[in-house]
């Protein structure tokens, strides 16, 4: 079973291509994200294999999902030696036991303007991901929603992020985690490699601020 890392998770989703996924790496982000929904960043299953197979053992791999059949996600996972998965839309119990059966980590993406933002039973998966209505537009959103409930499980702030905001995100939202797509690309199916780095360099550097606030 793999288990989450630390607080202080920085992902950078909508990795399409192996150049970028070895940036990922080298920048010290903790995760990067797979797009397996209907998305510009969308892969198939094969580009997916060539990113997983350069980064084994070196980061976590997150497949995502958004409103995809049970089926076409469990044969994705199986297929693809990823340790995470991302699911936008349902999760049903069957699917949630399946995934769980994987050994896999299973973070749910929640609408911050949904219905579901206050209903969803966080404790049946390992993380939420705060996301705006928009996933990937790279459109930024207010945060006022997570005064009304406390996350009994790890949170991970996503939409609109950027190497500029990311500090002032993580510090306003108290986020375990942070995950960035749009904000940094030069297009949507390649990334910026220095923003990456300066994204990743930002994050961990608000974490550590906020864990030596903590320690005095």
């Amino acid at each position: 079973m793999v288990e989450l890392p630390e607080r202080g998770f920085v992902k950078i989703c909508g990795v399409t291509n192996v150049d970028d996924a070895r940036a990922v790496l080298s920048s010290g982000a903790s995760a990067l994200g797979l797009i397996f929904a209907a998305s510009p960043r969308q892969v198939t299953r094969e580009q997916a294999r060539g990113v997983v197979e350069a980064t084994n053992g070196d980061l976590l791999r997150s497949a995502v999902f958004r409103d995809d059949e049970s089926e076409f996600i469990l044969d994705t996972v199986r297929d693809l030696n990823v340790e995470m998965v991302q699911i936008h839309g349902n999760l049903n119990k069957e699917l949630l036991a399946a995934l769980r059966a994987s050994g896999l980590l299973i973070v749910k993406a929640l609408d911050i303007e949904g219905d579901e933002f206050s209903t969803f039973d966080e404790t049946l998966v390992d993380a939420v991901l705060v996301d705006g209505p928009r996933p990937g537009s790279g459109t930024a959103h207010s945060w006022e929603r997570l005064v009304e409930r406390h996350f009994r499980v790890p949170l991970i702030a996503a939409g609109g992020l950027s190497p500029f905001n990311v500090a002032d995100t993580i510090l306003v939202t108290n986020s375990w985690g942070v995950d960035c797509s749009s904000g940094v690309e030069v297009s949507p199916r390649q990334k910026d490699h220095g923003l990456v780095n300066d994204f990743v360099a930002n994050a961990r550097q608000a974490f550590a601020s906020m864990e030596g606030s903590r320690a005095n």
